[in-house]
C-alpha cells in the first residue's frame, strides 16, 4: 500500500569516481515494508546491498537516473548529479506529494514540493533506500563495463581513485568512460599533450 501523501527519497551515487556515470535513484516504499535493514548504502556489505536492493525494488516504486561521463564533464559533477535526480523524479510511475533530497542542493524545475536534508541517507528511510538502489545499479553496471576494461579494477573499485585503479591510469592511459575534467586524468591528459607538444 502506498499513502496519498506519498514521500519519494531521492540519492545519488558516484560523485566522487573518476570514471563512469553518476547513478541517483527515487523511491517511494511500501508503507508495510520491514524498515529494520535499510540504511546508508556504505554502511552495508555489498551481497547484503544486492539483496536488499531487490527486496526494496518489490516493495516500492523506484526509478532510477543517470548522467554521463560527457554530461559530468560538460556541466560539472554537482550538476550533472542533480540532473541524474531530477530524471529519476521524472521516470517514477506515481507523482509524489513530496521528495526528500538528499543533501544540500535539489535539481532545478523539479514541479513538486521537496525538501533536501544533509546526511539524508542516515536520517530517512526512503532517502536510504534510494542509495541502496542507486549504488548497487552502479556497481552492476561499472562491474559489467570492468569486463571490457580489466586493467583499471573496476569490479572491485567501481570507478573510485584507488591505488590499482591510479596504476592503470599511469599503464594503460585513460579510457573514454574516465571524467576528463577530474584532476587525476586532467593531470594524465596534460601531461600527455605537454609530451606530444615536446615532441
Amino acid at each position: 500500500m502506498f499513502k496519498k501523501n506519498r514521500i519519494a527519497g531521492v540519492d545519488e551515487v558516484g560523485r566522487g569516481c573518476l570514471a563512469g556515470p553518476v547513478f541517483s535513484a527515487a523511491v517511494i516504499l511500501n508503507e508495510k515494508i520491514n524498515k529494520k535493514d535499510i540504511k546508508d548504502s556504505k554502511k552495508i556489505p555489498f551481497k547484503k546491498r544486492i539483496l536488499l536492493s531487490k527486496y526494496i525494488k518489490k516493495n516500492s516504486i523506484y526509478a532510477v537516473g543517470t548522467a554521463s561521463v560527457d554530461e559530468i564533464d560538460k556541466l560539472n559533477i554537482l550538476n550533472a548529479s542533480l540532473l541524474s535526480m531530477q530524471r529519476a523524479l521524472n521516470k517514477l510511475k506515481l507523482k509524489p506529494a513530496i521528495a526528500y533530497i538528499d543533501g544540500h542542493f535539489a535539481p532545478k524545475g523539479i514541479k513538486i514540493k521537496y525538501k533536501t536534508i544533509i546526511r539524508g541517507d542516515e536520517k530517512i528511510t526512503s532517502i536510504a533506500a534510494a542509495s541502496i538502489i542507486a549504488k548497487v545499479s552502479r556497481d552492476l553496471f561499472m562491474i559489467k563495463l570492468s569486463n571490457k576494461y580489466p586493467k583499471y579494477n573496476w569490479h572491485k573499485n567501481f570507478g573510485y581513485g584507488t591505488t590499482e585503479h591510479l596504476n592503470g591510469l599511469k599503464k594503460y592511459g585513460v579510457t573514454k568512460h574516465h571524467r576528463k575534467k577530474f584532476k587525476p586524468i586532467h593531470n594524465i591528459l596534460s601531461h600527455k599533450t605537454r609530451e606530444t607538444q615536446q615532441d
